[in-house]
C-alpha cells in the first residue's frame, strides 16, 4: 500500500464519522505541525504556547528524534517483553538516572504519567510489605492536585469532579497543600508552608504511622495555576516522611525534564524523593513514554536489584523499542544541547513579555519555563470561569494555552524563538483585552 503524499482532506460534513471521546463540534482537527506551530484541516495556523501539554519541548519537527524513531521502526518495531528488552531502553534508563538527583539509581519505563504514578504506588506498598510492614497501604496526596486518569492515579487526584466515578482507591487520603491554605486562610507563602507541613504530620499521626506507605505530591501544582512549593516546605516534608518511615514520591510529570531550570524539580528545590515519576517531555512528544525512578531501598525489593537498568515491564508496550528510541534521542539531545543554560535565557525573556501582557490583570507564578497566571476578578470582568474565557479568547486568535477556574498556564517549547515569544505575548494581550474590556 502506498502512503498518501497529500494531507487528508476532511469532508465538509463530518456528521457521518464516528469520533473518539471527547470529540465535539468545537474540537480542533489538527493535521500538520512544524516548529511550535500546528495547522488544522481548514488550513488555520496556531502557535503552541504550552508545548502541546508540557510535552513537545523540542517542537514538532525535531529531526534527531524523528530519525531515531524512523531508524528503530525499520530495525525492530517491537520486542517480546516477557523475554527481554532492547538496547535503547537500557540506554534511556541509564541517561535518565544520570540526569536524576543522586540516589535515584533505578528506572521503570511505562507508557504514560498515570502508569508512572500507579507504578510508584505499587512499588511503595511492595517496599513496605517486603520490609515486614504489610500494614502500610495508605497513600497521602493533595486535595486539588492531579496525578492521572487511571483508577489509582485518579483516586490520588483529590478533586471534586472525580467523584462522579464513584469511590476511589482504598487507602487514598488527602491533605491540604500550601497554596490551598494560603487561599483559604489568607496567609503568606512562608506561613502556608509551615501550616501545610504541620497538618501533614498531624494527618499521619491521625491515620496511624504504621498504616501510611507514601506521600505523593507535585512540587508545582499544575491545576492550581502552577502553585509553587514555598521555600523550606519540601525540606520539612522530607524530614517528616523520614521520621515516620513514609516514602516520599514526587510527581514530576509536568515539572520534569528541564522545565524548572534543572533536569528535575527535585534538584531545583534541593530535596530528593524516594521515588520520582517523570513523563511528558521525556520523549519530546514523539512516542508515549514515562518512567518512575527510585532509590536503592525501593530497588532492593526487586529481584534484579538496583542500578541504572530497566526491569521487566508490567505493560505490553512499556519499554518498547520505538518509545525507547524516542526517549533516548530526547534525553541525549537535552543533555548534549545545553538546554539548561539556554532555557534560562528563554525563561527570563518569556517572563518579561508575559508581565507586560498580563499588565496587572493577574498574579504571575513562574519557575523556569512553567508559568501560571492567577487571574484577577474585577467589577468589569464577566462572572464565571475566567480561565476558560481567556483560554478560549486565545484559541480564537490562534494561541494554545490552558485555562480553567481562575488561572491560565503556559509552557513554551525550549526551541521558541524571540519573535515567537513576542507573538505569544501579543496574542495573549489581545485575549486579555477581550475578556477584561478593551479592544476586541
Amino acid at each position: 500500500m502506498t502512503a498518501p503524499t497529500q494531507p487528508h482532506a476532511w469532508p465538509a460534513d463530518l456528521s457521518s464519522y464516528c469520533f473518539e471521546v471527547p470529540h465535539s463540534d468545537s474540537s480542533v482537527l489538527f493535521e500538520q505541525a512544524h516548529g511550535i506551530r500546528l495547522t488544522d484541516t481548514t488550513g488555520r495556523s496556531y502557535v503552541d504556547g504550552m508545548s502541546g501539554v508540557f510535552v513537545t519541548c523540542f517542537g514538532y519537527s525535531c529531526e534527531p528524534i524523528v530519525e531515531a524513531v524512523s531508524r528503530q521502526l525499520r530495525t525492530m518495531p517491537f520486542n517480546p517483553p516477557l523475554h527481554g528488552t532492547n538496547p535503547d531502553a537500557l540506554a534511556l534508563t541509564d541517561g535518565l538516572t544520570r540526569l536524576a538527583p543522586d540516589g535515584l539509581n533505578t528506572a521503570k519505563l511505562v507508557n504514560g504519567g498515570s502508569e508512572a504514578v500507579e507504578a510508584a504506588v505499587r512499588l511503595a506498598r511492595l517496599t513496605h510489605r517486603e520490609s515486614g510492614e504489610s500494614t502500610r497501604y495508605k497513600v497521602l496526596s493533595y486535595y486539588h492536585g492531579y496525578h492521572g486518569a487511571t483508577f489509582g492515579s485518579l483516586s490520588l487526584t483529590g478533586r471534586p469532579d472525580v467523584a462522579r466515578f464513584g469511590p476511589g482507591l482504598p487507602g487514598a487520603v488527602h491533605v491540604w497543600s500550601p497554596d490551598m491554605l494560603a487561599s483559604v486562610l489568607g496567609v503568606d507563602a512562608e506561613e502556608s508552608g509551615r501550616l501545610a507541613a504541620a497538618l501533614l504530620e498531624q494527618t499521619i499521626e491521625a491515620e496511624g504511622p504504621e498504616s501510611v506507605a507514601a506521600f505523593v505530591l507535585e512540587p508545582v501544582i499544575h491545576l492550581r495555576g502552577m502553585a509553587i512549593a514555598p521555600t523550606g516546605y519540601l525540606d520539612r516534608v522530607r524530614e517528616i516522611c523520614d521520621r515516620y518511615g513514609v516514602l516520599l514520591v514526587f510527581d514530576e510529570i509536568v515539572t520534569g525534564f528541564g522545565r524548572t531550570g534543572n533536569p528535575f524539580a527535585a534538584q531545583t528545590f534541593g530535596v530528593t524523593p524516594d521515588l520520582m515519576c517523570v513523563g511528558k517531555g521525556i520523549s519530546g512528544g514523539y512516542a508515549p513514554l514515562a518512567a518512575v525512578l527510585f532509590n536503592d531501598k525501593v530497588a532492593s525489593v526487586l529481584s534484579d536489584g538496583s542500578g541504572p537498568s530497566s526491569f521487566a515491564p508490567s505493560h505490553t508496550y512499556a519499554a518498547n523499542p520505538i518509545s525507547a528510541a524516542a526517549g533516548q534521542a530526547s534525553v541525549s539531545l537535552f543533555t548534549e544541547g545545553d538546554f539548561v543554560r539556554s532555557n534560562a535565557g528563554l525563561a527570563a525573556t518569556f517572563l518579561s513579555h508575559l508581565e507586560r501582557a498580563v499588565d496587572g490583570r493577574g498574579d504571575i507564578r513562574s519557575l523556569g519555563l512553567l508559568y501560571g497566571v492567577k487571574l484577577s476578578a474585577t467589577p468589569g470582568t464577566p462572572t464565571g470561569d475566567l480561565g476558560s474565557l481567556v483560554a478560549g479568547a486565545c484559541l480564537e486568535r490562534g494561541l494554545i494555552v490552558r485555562g480553567q477556574d481562575d488561572w491560565i498556564v503556559l509552557a513554551p517549547a525550549f526551541v521558541t524563538s524571540e519573535e515567537e515569544t513576542a507573538e505569544i505575548a501579543r496574542i495573549l494581550t489581545d485575549a486579555l483585552d477581550k475578556v477584561y474590556g478593551g479592544r476586541a
